[in-house]
């Protein structure tokens, strides 16, 4: 059963730096495109970045400039950097993966979130 848990969430001062990590475990992780999304209090889920099995990656134009997602094929990771993180930012960040098979269709794995906390 595919599981995918992030990591690395807490409480950063604007304007500075913050690494969150995703381990996926039980699938084959290469075939999938892994992605960050976030949540924001009383706010819808929003797409953050991707990252497709090839390594092609896209941003909400919000964090262009700022975040970066990368991957690890080799140990299931992958990863946001985030810098000059801003209040704004403030939501708890899901992981979550889509085969390449399915396209532009909705991702059918999804972790727990971690809660990144910007204070201003």
């Amino acid at each position: 059963q595919a599981q995918l848990a992030e990591s690395g969430g807490g409480l950063v001062q604007a304007g500075g730096s913050l690494r969150v990590s995703c381990a996926a475990s039980g699938l084959p992780f290469s075939w999938y495109t892994m992605a960050w999304f976030r949540q924001a209090p009383r706010k819808e889920r929003e797409f953050v970045a991707r990252i497709t099995w090839t390594g092609v990656t896209d941003y909400t134009d919000s964090v262009k400039g700022r975040f970066t997602i990368s991957r690890e094929d080799a140990k299931n990771m992958v990863y946001l950097q985030m810098d000059s993180l801003k209040a704004a930012d403030t939501a708890v960040y899901y992981c979550a993966a889509r085969h390449r098979w399915r396209g532009t269709g909705p991702y059918a794995y999804w972790g727990q979130g971690t809660q990144v906390t910007i204070s201003s």
